[in-house]
């Protein structure tokens, strides 16, 4: 009892009251850029696995990147820096840009779907090859701590019972089917909703022999979450922003 006392206190109140104001200790998010000329040696872009830079000017595709922290490590300049801010998910893929003095594009709530779905919303997950990473942080999304349910959005088992599919990995040819199955079962008005780098952009498997992003081509995601993995609070205040709850 007294070592369970012990872990209770060293850990603290991990319930979020309000997860529009959480800013988590320790977590690598949204990152900021300093303005200025870059140095002439493209250390960043060297290091970077998933060519998520570009110097002249700097900025960084959160669509691609791993938040690995290499740039920070190898950049001669300090220009780069990571935020414990989580707000980083977007309604574009191109919003996801972030240069010195910008951040990443607002969500502009989508008044349809804010109808549908602004007091219950059910979503149904699919992993396309997964590392299990993105997928844990979304169960953790509906736990005590960050309790999504209290805003009416759960997960459930079915695709014919969910309003939204929320998509994880890189898409592989084995799981192609699956994933147009799920979709096809969903009951219109429905969206998609891609989380993490490999469901946005393929992340480290981009260019994988494996991979078939056919269905994004053809189906496009009304909200993007970029991490690697991302955390709850970056789901979650996307949806909410989305749907436009308070």
């Amino acid at each position: 009892m007294l070592k369970a006392l012990s872990v209770r206190a060293q850990q603290g109140r991990q319930f979020i009251p309000d997860p529009r104001s959480g800013r988590p200790e320790g977590l690598r998010g949204l990152p900021v850029l300093t303005a200025g000329e870059c140095a002439s040696c493209r250390a960043c872009m060297a290091a970077c696995p998933t060519s998520a830079i570009a110097v002249d000017p700097l900025q960084i595709d959160l669509a691609r990147c791993v938040f690995c922290n290499e740039c920070v490590v190898v950049c001669p300049d300090d220009r780069v820096r990571f935020t414990p801010e989580p707000s980083m998910a977007s309604t574009r893929a191109s919003g996801l840009l972030v240069r010195a003095g910008s951040s990443v594009e607002p969500i502009v709530p989508d008044e349809v779907f804010r109808r549908h779905f602004g007091r219950s919303l059910r979503l149904r997950q699919v992993s396309a090859g997964g590392c299990n990473a993105c997928e844990l942080e979304l169960n953790a999304a509906a736990n005590v701590n960050f309790d999504m349910q209290r805003y009416g959005i759960d997960w459930v088992a079915s695709p014919r019972h969910a309003d939204a599919l929320v998509l994880t990995g890189p898409l592989t040819q084995q799981m192609a089917a699956a994933v147009r199955l799920g979709w096809d079962a969903m009951p219109e008005p429905r969206f998609l909703v891609a989380v993490g780098a490999c469901a946005i952009s393929g992340g480290l498997y981009a260019d994988g022999d494996a991979i078939d992003r056919s269905f994004l081509s053809e189906v496009g995601p009304a909200l993007f979450v970029p991490g690697c993995p991302p955390h709850p609070l970056t789901f979650l205040r996307g949806l909410l922003d989305f749907l436009g709850i308070a």
